[in-house]
Order: C-alpha cells, then structure tokens, then sequence
C-alpha cells in the first residue's frame, strides 16, 4: 500500500469529533494529504492519536507508512504507541545520577533503544530485590544527559510484573548493580479495551 493510502487508511480510524490542544482535526489532515504533504499529515496523526486511545491498527498503519518515508523516528514512536495500545501505558519523571557518582558518562538516546533494569518492588523466591526489565523512551528531548531530568515512557519486557505500579511510587533504574537513576511514576493506564481492528 502506498503512503497517502496509509494515511488516508489511518485517518479514517479518527473520530471526526477528535481535536488537539491546538485544534487540529482530522480534516487538517485531509488538507495536507491533498496537498502531498504526508510527512505533516503522519504528525498531525501522531497528535491525534494522544488525544483519545486509538485502536492497534491506527498505530501499525502510521508506523508501516513512516517505514516507507524512512522516518526511523516517528516509525519507531508508532511502533511504541503499538506496544502501549497492547500492554497499557507507564510514565515517570526520571533523574539520572550526575556522571561524578555514575557509572553512566553519556547521554541516553531518547528513541526507546535502551533497556534497563528497574527496582519497582518486586522480590526473588529468596527474598532478594528483583530487577526488571523496561526500555525507555525520553519524551521531548532527543537525549537525556547524567544528572539530567525528563519524563519518560516504559515499555517492560514482561507487563505482569509491573502491575501493582501506581502513581506516586519511587523506582529506581540501574544499569549494573548501582543506582543509574531515580523516578517517580506519573502515570500508569492499564490496557485499555480498545478494538484492535
């Protein structure tokens, strides 16, 4: 399928009744694909997409036709929204250790690559604090330097043992043994029983 059909495809999938913060509807959408501005139109779309939960399919159509402009990374934030339409949503307010009392030395790419461990309570057979898995996405910055501070995104490895999360509990992130960085959780939605067509 070709990407104004993609886009089209995917606007369908947005309730007319839908608008931003800033007013933007699906018929803004309409413009730009007319116009062959598709690259405006799958970013009007990704910010439709935030308004209300959107079904799977919204998100895999938007990610398959940003693979095919080669926008690695809005096709990599659609196949988040993927992730997150299937498993529910953890958000936090992550501080990073300053690089003098880290191991960590360099930014951490904001685009969902990393997968660090997390200390969010749960516990081995033994009694041991358990770590778990969770890659992270930084929201609204390209990087997150040491010592630096952002809201960010969690996509766990195994969504089951994240479960008893709430708003409000400190976890903390680790990329050896030491603490890496501390959060705080914002947000958690569990997965919403959106339609998945």
């Amino acid at each position: 399928m070709d990407v104004p059909k993609l886009l089209e495809t995917a606007s369908l999938l947005v309730p007319e009744a839908s608008a931003t913060e800033n007013d933007i509807t699906v018929n803004d959408v309409w413009e730009y694909l007319t116009q062959d501005e598709w690259e405006v139109a799958l970013g009007l779309l990704e910010e439709l997409g935030d308004v209300q939960p959107l079904p799977l399919s919204f998100w895999e159509t938007l990610a398959t036709a940003a693979e095919q402009m080669r926008l690695e990374k809005s096709a990599a934030w659609c196949h988040w929204r993927c992730y997150e339409t299937r498993n529910g949503i953890i958000r936090a307010d992550l501080t990073l250790r300053p690089a003098a009392e880290a191991r960590r030395q360099t930014p951490i790419g904001g685009a969902g690559v990393l997968r660090p461990m997390w200390s969010i309570g749960n516990r081995t057979p033994t009694g041991e604090p358990a770590l778990n898995i969770a890659r992270l996405w930084v929201e609204f910055t390209p990087f997150l330097e040491p010592g630096g501070r952002a809201s960010v995104r969690l996509a766990p490895l195994d969504p089951s043992q994240w479960q008893h999360l709430q708003p409000g509990r400190v976890i903390t992130m680790h990329e050896d043994r030491s603490v890496a960085g501390t959060a705080v959780v914002l947000e958690v939605q569990r997965h919403a029983a959106t339609p998945t067509t």
